[in-house]
């Protein structure tokens, strides 16, 4: 069942959100060679704690295993896609492309954002596939709007990954936000024809996660080496990158960009 926010709690996202953006900004530039993840997640844990929020991922129960997440910013390296835990002894190395990923509770309502950045100087077909990625986001993010569909910006999102050769994670897609850290609807990045997901209608009030997740080798996945990532099946690279969108009168208001005026 899809939960319609008010413009009152809409506000309050956006002001969660530009705090969890620039909290995931200053991550990124600690992904610098040699840093330890775990120092990663005490600045999120700290910068979360100074903003009065509470991190919506630090012990989120895992269907399969039962488990909770051990850490408040999931930090996934090279091939793996998504989920990678932030703990200690786990470095990145220069070359390396990471996805950081958080969320945040703050005053009673969720927010979620992710970008995947490189560490240090990367290959150029990296560099290609973190550009493509964060363009699919903006591609998809054109599309949310009242009248359009889920179909719209699943479209939108596969139709340049797959020009750029580039594939799509369809085992893992996007989802509403907002009372609670996954809501309905899901957010596919692809077609899958299902009418029923697909031709879900965007309305005023809604507030949804993009969140394409590409591949430069076959788009399938299995479980990474620290059994919380998922991680590309033939070893090759992944990229992530993710925006809170609400749907508004006229179009959209991205939640978690850290721009003040939308």
């Amino acid at each position: 069942m899809i939960k319609l926010k008010t413009q009152k709690e809409i506000e309050t996202l956006r002001e969660g959100g530009l705090i969890l953006g620039t909290i995931l900004e200053a991550l990124g530039h600690m992904a610098v060679p040699g840093a330890n993840t775990a120092d990663l997640e005490a600045e999120a844990l700290r910068r979360i704690k100074e903003a009065h929020g509470q991190p919506s991922f630090k012990g989120y129960k895992i269907r399969k295993s039962g488990k909770g997440f051990p850490s408040a910013l999931c930090v996934s390296v090279n091939e793996d896609v998504v989920h990678g835990a932030a703990v200690p002894g786990k470095f990145l190395q220069a070359g390396d492309i990471v996805g950081l990923d958080i969320g945040m509770k703050y005053k009673s309502l969720y927010t979620d954002t992710a970008v995947t950045v490189g560490v240090g100087e990367i290959s150029a077909v990296a560099q290609k596939l973190l550009a493509v990625t964060q363009e699919c986001l903006q591609l998809g993010i054109r599309q949310a709007r009242p009248g359009n569909t889920l179909r719209d910006i699943a479209r939108a999102i596969q139709i340049n990954a797959e020009s750029n050769h580039c594939g799509v994670v369809r085992e893992l897609v996007g989802h509403g936000v907002g009372y609670a850290v996954h809501e309905d609807p899901q957010v596919p990045n692809f077609d899958s024809g299902e009418k029923g997901v697909m031709g879900v209608v965007l309305k005023p009030g809604m507030v949804i996660a993009i969140e394409p997740m590409l591949t430069l080798g076959d788009w399938h996945i299995r479980t990474g080496a620290d059994h919380f990532a998922l991680a590309t099946v033939d070893g090759q690279l992944a990229a992530h990158f993710e925006h809170t969108v609400a749907i508004v009168e006229g179009g959209n208001v991205v939640i978690t960009s850290t721009e003040e005026s939308l």
